[in-house]
């Protein structure tokens, strides 16, 4: 191979990897807003409505639902940008809640910090092997925690527990099997 060809060759490679990171920045970006608004909207709902039905007569915080869906957003964007990413969104969504109301925004920046961790525990090793089972094994021990705390910081108390756990697991499960079904059919 000629010294042109491979110039030429590590030209292509260069604009390749460029073009990958600037979609994973991209990415990221995206990841970034989506998770953030759940987090915002979590904290907003929860002001508006106050505590609602989830079924079987069980009562959670309104945001249960943005919660529920925030996991997996928190998957996506753990998988596009890392931790770092994770964690500003945190930081984002809960300095933006602050000015909806502080205890939930520290109470939810908090939550979902300690889930992260836990999630970064759970997924991050399992997701090359068994990417569903990495997300429902990690969704499952992050919205347990997180609702635990999250109830304890806000209201000091685990009253709604039960509410929190079903009602994310709804919202986790609306998310995950539609992206489950797209991975397996790609």
């Amino acid at each position: 191979m000629s010294a042109e060809t491979r110039a030429k060759n590590g030209t292509t490679a260069q604009k390749e990897i460029m073009m990958i990171t600037k979609s994973r920045i991209t990415s990221s970006i995206i990841l970034t807003l989506l998770f953030t608004a759940t987090v915002v909207g979590a904290n907003a709902a929860l002001e508006q409505w106050g505590i609602v039905a989830v079924g079987f007569g069980l009562y959670a915080p309104a945001g249960v639902f943005f919660a529920g869906i925030a996991f997996t957003l928190r998957d996506a964007l753990h998988e596009s940008g890392g931790r770092f990413w994770v964690f500003g969104a945190i930081a984002i969504g809960g300095i933006i809640s602050w000015t909806i109301e502080p205890v939930f925004a520290l109470a939810s920046a908090t939550a979902f910090t300690l889930s992260e961790l836990i999630d970064f525990a759970i997924y991050t090793p399992l997701r090359k092997r068994n990417w569903l089972m990495a997300v429902t094994l990690s969704n499952t021990g992050g919205l347990i925690a997180d609702s635990a705390l999250f109830l304890w910081l806000a209201f000091g108390s685990l009253d709604y527990m039960d509410g929190q756990v079903v009602g994310k697991a709804y919202m986790t499960a609306l998310v995950v099997i539609p992206l489950y079904l797209y991975r397996r059919l790609r």
